[in-house]
């Protein structure tokens, strides 16, 4: 059996069915699909994904990437994301491993493993990597211990301190230790982004949020743009929409009230933002959720 087949067999006994499963592992996730999927807005926290069979496209401002098993997605800081699965089946499901990057873990291998000062270019916040014999190795024997919750306890931190390191020291690991640096620009950036998901119902000015990030409002907006691929205003808008379309879908909330509470004065201008990203009017968009929803739960 191949290092991959062996990665795939080992998500699939502990995700047996479609949906997402937390593990005895802090911060470990196995995820399971077995059909396409529509895009769906979410919020990609600090976090790398490695795919053991299917491929996904994960879409952030103009930046679409495609990831699969040759390759693994990493988030360094908390941004939307449009994801979709594009290529799963029932026979072959889209299989994947979620582990979330533990920034005081982080900084202690930084510290522990330093690399000689380099290029201070702020990375982006989503990036795509090549992935590497070690790193399947890592994964397969990680997801492997969930057989024996037991061991998992005992010996997953060493599994998972393992699959930093390695990513820390690989051919991209300067994004991860722009994580640890909190004076950095990244670091900077990542307040900003912090402040705008607590206050995305207000007002977003730019002077404001470079106060917040510590820089000058042009330098601010030039590495903002580096890390989420989009401008302030296009990320709280697409915070925005998110959070409308859960009241609408989740409390059942009409498309008007929900664009009120996420914080637009105009319905129409709402309507607008709401169909430019996903393609329809809000108020379709819910109802044909909704559906899918109750569809879903009858098929369950």
């Amino acid at each position: 059996m191949t290092p991959l087949a062996q990665f795939r067999d080992a998500i699939a006994r502990h995700a047996p069915r479609d949906g997402t499963f937390a593990s005895v592992l802090p911060g470990v996730r196995l995820i399971r699909c077995a059909t396409p999927t529509m895009p769906m807005p979410v919020i990609y926290e600090p976090t790398v994904c490695f795919v053991a069979q299917g491929r996904k496209r994960a879409t952030v401002g103009a930046s679409v990437l495609h990831y699969d098993p040759t390759s693994y997605l990493m988030a360094s800081v908390g941004l939307p994301v449009m994801g979709a699965v594009i290529e799963a089946t029932p026979a072959r499901p889209y299989l994947s491993l979620q582990l979330d990057l533990d920034p005081a873990l982080l900084s202690e291998l930084a510290l522990q493993h330093p690399r000689p000062a380099g290029d201070r270019a702020v990375a982006a916040g989503l990036t795509l990597n090549a992935m590497t014999p070690g790193l399947l190795d890592a994964c397969t024997r990680l997801v492997a211990l969930l057989d024996a919750p037991d061991d998992a306890r005992a010996l997953g931190d060493l599994v998972v301190r393992e699959i930093l390191y390695r990513l820390l020291t690989g051919p991209n690991g300067g994004v991860l230790r722009a994580m640890t640096q909190a004076d950095g620009r990244q670091g900077q950036i990542a307040r900003a982004i912090v402040w705008i998901r607590a206050n995305f119902t207000g007002a977003c000015r730019v002077d404001e949020l470079a106060r917040v990030a510590g820089m000058s409002r042009s330098t601010f907006h030039q590495h903002f743009r580096a890390v989420t691929a989009m401008s302030p205003l296009d990320f709280r808008t697409q915070l925005r929409m998110q959070e409308a379309r859960r009241l609408m879908v989740g409390d059942g909330m009409e498309a008007a009230t929900a664009g009120y509470a996420v914080g637009y004065d105009s319905p129409s201008q709402f309507s607008r933002d709401y169909s430019r990203l996903f393609g329809v009017p809000p108020g379709k968009d819910a109802s044909r959720l909704r559906l899918e929803s109750r569809t879903a739960r009858v098929r369950t």
